[in-house]
C-alpha cells in the first residue's frame, strides 16, 4: 500500500510504500500522513502546494501525522532487530546479603 510522508528537512511530502521511517532522499526521520493516498491523488497542485506548507508548520505537522502502531510486526522492524539484538538484563537480590553493600557512590566530574 501507498502511504503519504513527510520529511521536515528536505520539505517534501513523499508516497512510499508501507510504513517508511527514514526519508529516501537524506535519509532523517520522517512523519508518516493521516492523508490517504487517494485523497493525495485527489488534489490538484495548488492543493499538494499548500499541503507542503501546513507541514512545514511543526503545530500544524503534529495534527496531519500519524503513527504506525504496527511496526513491531513490519519487515523493516524485524531486520532491523536481526541486526541490533537487544539483550536482556536480569537482576534479582542474592540470599543473605544486604541490598546496599555492593552499591557504588555516584560522583559528578563537573
Amino acid at each position: 500500500m501507498m502511504y503519504m510522508h513527510y520529511c521536515k528537512r528536505c520539505q517534501r511530502v513523499y508516497m512510499l510504500n508501507g510504513h517508511k521511517q527514514s526519508c529516501p532522499k537524506c535519509h532523517e526521520r520522517i512523519n508518516e500522513l493521516k492523508i490517504t493516498y487517494m485523497d493525495y491523488v485527489a488534489m490538484d497542485a495548488d492543493e499538494r502546494k499548500q499541503l507542503t506548507v501546513n507541514c512545514a508548520d511543526e503545530t500544524q505537522l503534529k495534527k496531519m501525522s500519524t503513527t504506525y502502531r504496527m511496526y513491531k510486526y513490519s519487515k523493516w522492524y524485524k531486520e532491523l532487530q536481526k541486526q541490533f539484538p537487544q539483550t536482556a538484563i536480569l537482576s534479582y537480590p542474592l540470599k543473605n546479603r544486604n541490598p546496599q553493600e555492593n552499591a557504588v557512590p555516584f560522583v559528578s566530574m563537573r
